[in-house]
């Protein structure tokens, strides 16, 4: 009987334990940009504008996503093709994202340091395709990403409260375009 009881005991103690221990490690992997938008909900007090901040953390999230997968076709790409539209992806989202750092500063928003946790399983996904693979499924994930972009970017700039973020994302159209036609190029290269 005294070994049922300690044994339960022993039991409940542990579970206390693993449940305490996995919230803690919960909440030391939050996702970069849900702490960027939890922290810029809490600052903000009006909807506009926090809708305005999330606009921006959007975009943020986008450049540090693009400039990292461009880094991965720079190191994995085979065809030299993808080489240079991973160094124009590097080039031009480091450019984009100082832009949207330089507008989130002067509008007191806080933007993620790194990319989502989404972002990171789709960017280990890629770097686990095999060489055969890889230049196809980059040029699939580039045409997907830059269309879902210019969407994003083309509601900034209707639907912003915020004349700067409205010019801003305007401006983003553009080069997101380029990308975009780039991707398909290389895309149709790279059929099967």
């Amino acid at each position: 009987m005294k070994k049922i009881i300690l044994s339960k005991i022993v039991l409940g103690a542990a579970l206390a334990l693993f449940t305490l221990n996995s919230c803690k490690n919960e909440a030391k992997q939050e996702d970069p940009v849900e702490m960027a938008e939890d922290q810029n909900e809490a600052n903000i007090q009006n909807e506009n504008v926090e809708d305005d901040a999330d606009y921006l953390v959007e975009a943020a999230a986008i450049n540090l996503k693009e400039i990292e997968i461009g880094k991965l076709a720079q190191e994995k790409g085979v065809s030299q093709d993808v080489k240079n539209f991973g160094k124009m992806l590097v080039t031009d989202h480091e450019k984009a994202l100082e832009e949207t750092k330089t507008l989130a500063d002067k509008k007191s928003i806080t933007l993620p340091t790194s990319i989502s946790e989404d972002d990171r399983d789709k960017y280990n996904k890629l770097k686990e395709e095999s060489a055969e693979d890889f230049d196809k499924k980059f040029a699939d994930m580039m045409v997907d990403g830059h269309q879902d972009a210019i969407d994003k970017m083309e509601k900034i700039s209707e639907k912003a409260t915020d004349a700067d973020l409205k010019s801003w994302a305007a401006n983003q159209l553009s080069p997101l375009t380029a990308h975009l036609n780039e991707a398909k190029r290389i895309k149709e290269m790279h059929k099967k």
